[in-house]
């Protein structure tokens, strides 16, 4: 469902595939609550990314907000793991940099 070439990911929340795309409105609104999206990108580098950053990055790039609530995200991503939740985080992180 997910085309990773234009960014796209997808985790699994209560049960259901949960497609990310992380857009120009999506990463706008998760830039106005995490902060610039280049330090960011630099702290998931240094391995300094927060739980609750990865989950708000996840709620914001919902390709169908509303779908779930951001608990319910929240919650996926500790269900998964870190080391799981980092392949999806991967894919929005390099659109953010790369772009399309």
């Amino acid at each position: 469902m997910a085309n990773t070439t234009r960014g796209e990911a997808a985790i699994h929340v209560e049960g259901r595939e949960v497609l990310l795309r992380p857009s120009f409105d999506a990463l706008v609104r998760a830039e106005e609550e995490l902060g610039s999206l280049f330090a960011l990108v630099e702290r998931a580098g240094e391995s300094q990314f927060r739980l609750g950053e990865i989950a708000a990055l996840f709620w914001h790039c919902l390709a169908q907000p509303g779908l779930v609530t951001r608990e319910e995200i929240g919650e996926a991503v500790l269900a998964m793991g870190l080391a799981k939740a980092a392949h999806p985080l991967k894919l929005l992180l390099t659109q953010i940099l790369r772009g399309r």
